[in-house]
């Protein structure tokens, strides 16, 4: 994605994120107090923020981007805010973290975007904790749904307008 689109998305994502009670939404996808959190597709991290302050020190956040600037974005954002339990990863697609090791996954305006989607499910499969959350917001739902629904390993547990929820079996 060229640094202008980059720039733009950013623009527009901070101000949905003015308008918008982040700590609400991420607790309707089930975030909590001493979970691990990856937030794939962090863009510049206002979710991340939001769910490291929710999971607190004895949670973890992951955030994933493809983008320099996002993950740059992320980590000026978590130095301001005096954040230690947000680590930020740079990567298309393999997240690198052990498997069964994460409780959440935030897809928040973001499966749109991914070419291999059925190659992002694997990988999310791995890293996932049995019965963890895979949350899609925003952008992309049809596709994912579509996409999940030939997938048995995730049987889609809640759709709520805007808001999907899908668990590991």
């Amino acid at each position: 994605m060229p640094e202008a689109m980059f720039k733009l998305l950013s623009i527009t994502a901070e101000a949905f994120c003015r308008f918008m009670d982040l700590g609400k939404q991420l607790r309707k996808s089930g975030v909590c107090e001493g979970q691990t959190i990856l937030d794939f597709g962090c863009g510049s991290g206002h979710f991340s923020i939001a769910a490291a302050r929710i999971v607190g020190e004895k949670g973890r956040v992951y955030a994933l981007d493809i983008h320099p600037l996002a993950i740059r974005a992320v980590e000026k954002r978590v130095a301001k805010n005096d954040i230690s339990n947000v680590s930020s990863i740079l990567s298309s697609g393999k997240t690198g973290l052990p498997e069964e090791s994460v409780d959440i996954v935030l897809l928040y305006r973001t499966f749109y975007q991914v070419k291999d989607k059925q190659g992002l499910l694997d990988e999310l499969y791995r890293v996932m904790k049995p019965g963890g959350i895979i949350s899609v917001l925003g952008g992309g739902i049809p596709d994912c749904l579509k996409t999940v629904e030939k997938d048995s390993r995730f049987p889609i547990t809640e759709r709520g307008g805007r808001l999907v929820n899908i668990i590991k079996k």
